[in-house]
């Protein structure tokens, strides 16, 4: 890479507003929107945040812990800032396309970079009917809802489902139930990229249930559909020694 324009951004923690102050002192910085690369400095939360804003922008994320996890994020460190960025590996993500009719035939559209997920809104179960690719593959999930998460997201929430964690190069999706009642003894599936996933909710009245991308939530709706959007790539930068593809492999030996 060549020496590229960088714009910092941060989180509204102290940590993280210190940090910038200090590095903005450091190095030669420009605007998000004329910059190569964004250093976003916070936690997960904010990284998630930054690469919903550049959806759509070629421009790629350099993410430094200033949170507490970090999972997609780089150590930080005050110097070398670009010399690190020049060395980072590049990782693509593509998000998924959410499609989401709610109960008076209204569609709304959302993207996610870590899942899609449906949630029961009452005290009673969720009943859903699962369709993979125009063929129905559950006829009825009794549950508290389900999500299908990207090899990114497969960390979060979905890893917290007891869903599977995903090589970052792995070109499947993670189809995980959310406590479900029946079918007792179905745990979830494993689905290439390229499937189309379409949720039926049934009683949708009587049940009503919340579909959430990310940060966009549709109340009541009675038809979902998610798929990988290709036109929509995010680049994320990391350090050779902490790789995402290291840290997700990591991740499946910590005891």
């Amino acid at each position: 890479m060549a020496r590229p324009q960088i714009a910092i951004v941060a989180s509204d923690d102290r940590k993280a507003a210190t940090a910038k102050t200090k590095l903005e002192s450091l190095h030669r910085t420009t605007t998000p929107e004329k910059a190569d690369v964004i250093v976003a400095l916070g936690g997960d939360g904010f990284m998630l945040e930054v690469l919903h804003d550049m959806l759509g922008r070629d421009v790629a994320i350099y993410g430094m812990n200033r949170g507490s996890v970090g999972f997609l994020m780089n150590d930080f460190h005050d110097g070398d800032l670009v010399d690190r960025i020049v060395r980072a590996q590049q990782t693509v993500l593509y998000p998924l396309r959410m499609s989401a009719t709610d109960d008076k035939g209204v569609c709304h559209e959302a993207v996610a970079i870590n899942e899609v997920a449906l949630f029961r809104e009452t005290r009673q179960t969720a009943k859903i009917r699962i369709m993979v690719d125009g063929v129905e593959r559950l006829s009825n999930l009794v549950c508290d809802g389900v999500l299908i998460a990207t090899p990114a997201g497969s960390t979060a929430y979905n890893l917290s489902a007891h869903g599977p964690i995903l090589p970052i190069g792995a070109q499947i999706l993670a189809l995980t139930p959310i406590s479900a009642f029946r079918p007792r003894r179905w745990r979830g599936a494993l689905l290439p990229t390229r499937a189309m996933v379409e949720f039926d909710v049934l009683e949708h009245a009587k049940r009503p249930v919340s579909a959430v991308a990310d940060f966009t939530e549709v109340r009541d709706v009675v038809k979902v559909s998610v798929r990988i959007d290709e036109s929509a790539p995010v680049r994320l930068l990391f350090d050779s020694e902490h790789d995402l593809e290291e840290r997700i492999l990591k991740e499946q030996f910590v005891t």
